[in-house]
């Protein structure tokens, strides 16, 4: 919206109104709240897990390994200090030498996809390639989560059944 569009809705008695200049593909792929005929679609930012385990690239893999395990989980995210995935480890790579560095066996530039993916477009895709799981980031590249293949599935066949979107 332009800044005219903002102040003119200021002064009509809007008291949240936001000049947002990247636009509206932006808007939604940083996950922020819409409005109208397509809010009630679930995404992938709204069931994105939070507790994914994360590591530095100077990491031993014995001590993420640890950590990843005692989280339940079998992978940990590659982040620098602002958040940003730089990579995964896998299993294998956590099963490896405890005294490598995350740095040195990480799997680079991992697939990622935005927060305002449709479920309904992104689970067949995972279904048909066999992805378990997909790593969810804002355009800048900062984490919002882990989506899981089967998480997505349940929210899907809810919303279709008409059981709506979570809250």
């Amino acid at each position: 919206m332009s800044p005219r569009a903002a102040w003119r809705l200021e002064s009509l008695g809007f008291a949240e109104v936001y000049e947002y200049a990247a636009g509206l593909a932006d808007w939604l792929a940083f996950g922020l709240p819409t409005e109208g005929h397509d809010a009630d679609q679930p995404r992938v930012g709204q069931i994105a897990r939070r507790d994914a385990p994360v590591c530095a690239l100077g990491d031993r893999i014995g001590d993420v390994r640890d950590r990843a395990r005692a989280a339940g989980w079998d992978e940990c995210l590659v982040l620098n200090d602002e958040r940003v995935v730089l990579g995964r480890l896998r299993a294998a790579a956590l099963a490896g030498d405890p005294e490598a560095i995350a740095a040195d066996v990480m799997e680079p530039g991992p697939t990622t996809v935005r927060p305002d993916e449709r479920l309904t477009t992104l689970w067949p895709r995972m279904r048909d390639t066999h992805v378990g799981r997909i790593i969810v980031t804002t355009p800048d590249g900062r984490l919002v989560g882990v989506a899981e293949r089967e998480a997505i599935e349940r929210e899907r066949v809810e919303h279709e059944s008409g059981a709506g979107r979570r809250a």
